[in-house]
């Protein structure tokens, strides 16, 4: 079908109520192009052209991102245009980037210090502490926490890779589960009125059965390739020489239960003020949880030690890398959503019907749709993609469809690992493991892992809990 790039066509660009309003029924596939590129550009350009991508991958973002907006602003005029920028901009993408970025800030400035020796006992530890922490400090803060602790420890291993592979699988992914802090697609959910505490009811066992066979499997492996080395000990570095085994930076340990504060106040306290920007309502409640957040990680880099942060391998990248691409991400997936919105009667009908079963959700379909979305695209904007198709009513989705929402979330959540582009942190922990010496797998190198580990383990869950 082709996409209206020449202008509004009745009942796409129209006004509720004074407000604009997009209908998704009158667009065309061509209008979702960018959202695709901008994805398919994340995960190409890094294997393909990665000096090019890691000098210039904003520039990319903003030709996709402008990709979109100028035609869409000519074809619909700026009012819409406008109002669908502030909309995405205000109330999912920078909250989104600001609880990310508080997360990373705060989780960057603790610092496990001394010298753990990388023995499978040490490092099913690490795995398992990781995974538990995983939903209160978020998988990028807690993969930041934990994954430089870990390849010290192994630092004299032989075998490497497998602990790395899990420890994505588990702490950038998997552990992250319980909570809205624990993975963008969650939040995103609890933006949209899902309760905070609701994934830590409906998710626990999933979770659980998921990440037991998988700390089971990594200790087997650990033990077997661990043997095979000779049963080696860690050889103490000079760090390890010079400090004891301990935590630098305590006080952001205090300023992390501030950030589980804030969520936790923007989701029970409803003081029904809102501010208006160009009709986009923006309730306070939020935005005091905005402002500490911000706050919260501007204490965190003046009361850790700088010396501390550099000796950490503290880094400002990864957090700009993410806030430039999903900026694009955010916007480009405007049309895709109002399509999926439409249900049958958008352009992409034939993927609703997927997750249909004569009118009643198939939750076994959610499941594998979003999760298989997640991994080659964005779990993020996947989740909210699968959230708005099944009904985007938070009220009815933790009600009748409950069992569609665990499907979706599960899916978005535990599928994000299916590779490296699947989910913010794996990249990261990818990245500190190559700097560290880590010969990582390729793009489809990790893929072999994923499939041959994680497949089997979704089809169990599937089986468990969705059918």
């Amino acid at each position: 079908m082709a996409a209206v790039l020449s202008g509004p066509t009745p009942g796409i660009a129209a006004e509720a109520h004074g407000v604009p309003h997009l209908d998704g029924a009158g667009l065309g596939l061509l209008w979702v192009v960018p959202f695709a590129g901008i994805l398919l550009s994340i995960a190409l350009f890094p294997l393909i052209l990665p000096d090019f991508w890691h000098h210039h991958f904003g520039k990319v973002s903003a030709f996709w991102a402008l990709a979109f907006f100028l035609p869409f602003a000519w074809a619909f005029g700026w009012e819409l245009a406008l109002y669908e920028l502030l909309h995405v901009g205000l109330l999912e993408y920078l909250p989104f980037i600001i609880l990310l970025g508080a997360l990373f800030t705060v989780a960057g400035g603790v610092r496990i210090t001394g010298s753990l020796q990388g023995t499978p006992v040490v490092n099913t530890g690490i795995l398992f502490i990781g995974t538990v922490i995983a939903s209160w400090m978020g998988t990028t803060g807690a993969a930041m926490l934990l994954i430089r602790p870990l390849l010290r420890a192994n630092e004299n291993r032989r075998y490497k890779v497998h602990s790395v592979v899990f420890f994505i699988f588990l702490v950038a992914n998997i552990g992250g589960s319980l909570t809205p802090l624990g993975d963008p697609p969650l939040f995103l959910g609890f933006l949209k009125g899902v309760p905070f505490f609701w994934p830590t009811v409906h998710l626990f066992l999933p979770m659980l059965l998921a990440s037991v066979v998988l700390l089971a499997l990594y200790f087997v492996i650990d033990v077997v390739l661990w043997r095979r080395e000779g049963r080696p000990m860690a050889a103490v570095d000079d760090v390890g020489e010079k400090e004891r085994l301990g935590l630098e930076g305590k006080v952001n340990i205090l300023l992390l239960g501030v950030i589980v504060g804030a969520v936790l106040l923007s989701g029970v306290w409803r003081p029904g003020i809102v501010f208006e920007v160009y009709h986009v309502e923006v309730e306070l409640q939020n935005l005091v949880r905005d402002l500490i957040l911000v706050g919260t990680a501007l204490l965190s880099v003046r009361l850790t030690s700088s010396e501390s942060r550099r000796r950490n391998a503290f880094s400002w990248f990864p957090i700009i890398e993410v806030a430039k691409l999903f900026s694009a991400i955010f916007l480009t997936i405007i049309p895709a959503i109002a399509i999926l919105r439409a249900g049958t009667d958008g352009a992409l009908a034939p993927l609703v019907a997927l997750v249909n079963d004569n009118g009643q959700p198939d939750n076994v379909m959610y499941f594998w749709l979003t999760g298989l979305l997640s991994s080659f695209l964005d779990n993020a904007p996947t989740y909210l993609v699968f959230f708005n198709t099944a009904s985007g009513d938070a009220t009815v989705l933790t009600g009748p469809l409950v069992d569609t929402l665990v499907a979706i979330s599960a899916g978005a959540v535990f599928m994000g690992a299916n590779t490296y582009i699947g989910n913010a942190p794996n990249f990261m922990v990818r990245s500190i493991a190559e700097e560290r010496g880590v010969a990582m797998p390729s793009f489809f190198g990790y893929m072999a892992w994923s499939i041959g580990i994680l497949i089997p383990l979704f089809a169990l869950v599937t089986i468990v809990f969705l059918i």
